[in-house]
């Protein structure tokens, strides 16, 4: 891998050859990623991969037309027939009055923030495979466990080049850690999966490989054995890993191109009360350690932390410049760049707060409904909000959590279930999405 100042250079070079070429303007991504994955199943090693990787991508502007190419050939004879060709395909491409790279003076100056996202570390396989087999051990130990999909760990590390001809350049990389296991409970035809995993921008701060098996164990043999639940109206309750999702559609439905092209759930709903009091939901960039943390977006904005959900208020949208100059607003530093296309949107390290009451508080008025830890199928019309999933889970009963179910569907609509939501207080931050367990009452379930 480049240095992080090479990986920059390769970037600038690129930028100033399509400049001296003819171009109006131009912007140039540089990535490269190193990574090394280990796979063991039933204690036995299945697979080693490394793979080591580098692309380029340039962006040309000729008035309002523009083109991106790209190409993981760094050879300079290469690079130089690409400048060529991007501002060709550029001068027949149509106009685009929204087009360009973002405001210059809203890009970010001076030195950028260094949320220590770099371990710096290149564990060797061998270290590895001794975190994979030990999180399958503990995993295949819990009683009720028959048989294992496997176990992997994975380290990598990863660099990202932003260099613009209006004057932004800016550099970060990234290390990345992970482990995970998935195995079976049951005997013959009574058999159940599940699964467990971690990830750290630092090796020091996974959870222990045991630990992590022991949690996919244990939740493969509390599904054992489910029963049916009946059809109805109905609390439901979502586990941390799958409530995200929902957090995940709030986000796709406030992306500034979905606003603009008016293809949202959330088209009219900017200012409007989207969530209860209670609840906020937060973007924040620059948590130290976070998986996604950045200092500057894909068009070299600063970043920051911002309340997207303020007090249950949709406060705006996610946009880039080219979505914010057809909605007449301004870009909120939340473009995303890879070496193809032009960018989009995506958020940071987000979670929900509000939650006030313990998960046992929050159930405890539940006479009868469901708890979900997993769910299926792709039922979710990002235009109008209707929600339809395939889920299992436990009946909660008189307040306790009871038997296991599956193959049943919930339904809804996603602006009534976020109005209905409520919020347990064990929001933990592990993912670059966190949300609490929350519970959504009235949901339609159709089971047996």
């Amino acid at each position: 891998m480049l240095t992080p100042q090479h990986a920059l250079e390769r970037a600038q070079n690129l930028v100033s050859q399509a400049m001296t070429a003819g171009a109006d303007a131009a912007d140039a991504v540089y990535v490269c990623e190193a990574s090394t994955e280990v796979q063991v199943r039933l204690g036995q090693l299945e697979d080693v991969a490394r793979s080591e990787g580098e692309d380029i991508g340039l962006r040309v502007f000729v008035g309002q037309r523009s083109a991106t190419i790209s190409s993981s050939n760094m050879n300079p004879d290469i690079l130089a027939g690409l400048v060529t060709r991007a501002i060709d395909m550029a001068k027949e491409a149509p106009e685009d009055q929204y087009a360009g790279l973002a405001p210059q003076d809203r890009l970010l100056t001076g030195s950028i923030p260094d949320f220590d996202s770099d371990d710096g570390l290149d564990p060797d396989p061998a270290l590895l495979r001794a975190a994979a087999l030990e999180c399958e051990d503990a995993a295949r130990a819990v009683p009720g466990v028959s048989n294992s999909e496997g176990a992997g760990a994975s380290a990598g590390r990863s660099i990202f080049a932003l260099a613009t001809s209006h004057g932004f350049a800016g550099v970060k990389s990234g290390s990345g850690y992970s482990i995970s296991a998935s195995v079976l409970s049951g005997d013959d035809d009574a058999k159940e999966r599940d699964y467990d995993w971690h990830s750290a921008r630092h090796m020091a701060d996974l959870d222990s490989a045991a630990k992590i098996g022991t949690r996919a164990g244990e939740r493969a043999v509390k599904r054992l054995n489910p029963g049916t639940v009946k059809s109805g109206q109905m609390p439901v309750v979502f586990d941390p890993r799958v409530g995200g999702s929902f957090v995940g559609h709030l986000l796709g439905g406030i992306s500034g191109s979905a606003i603009a092209r008016k293809t949202s759930f959330l088209l009219e709903s900017l200012g409007a009360q989207l969530f209860d009091g209670s609840i906020s939901i937060v973007d924040d960039p620059h948590r130290m350690r976070g998986l996604g943390s950045r200092a500057f977006d894909g068009e070299g904005l600063p970043t920051a932390r911002r309340s997207i959900i303020d007090k249950g208020l949709l406060t705006g949208w996610l946009m880039e410049s080219a979505s914010a100059r057809q909605l007449g607003l301004e870009p909120t530093g939340h473009a995303s760049r890879g070496t193809s296309g032009a960018p989009g949107v995506s958020p940071s390290n987000v979670h929900l707060e509000g939650g006030s009451v313990s998960v046992t508080e929050l159930i405890a008025d539940i006479k009868h409904g469901v708890y979900i830890h997993e769910l299926a199928g792709q039922g979710v019309n990002p235009v109008t909000g209707d929600y339809s999933r395939g889920a299992a889970g436990f009946l909660i009963i008189n307040g306790e959590i009871a038997g296991p179910v599956s193959e049943f569907t919930i339904a809804g609509n996603l602006k009534d279930m976020f109005a209905a939501m409520t919020a347990a207080n064990d929001l933990e931050f592990t993912r670059s999405l966190n949300v609490p367990t929350l519970r959504i009452d009235g949901m339609m379930i159709a089971g047996a």
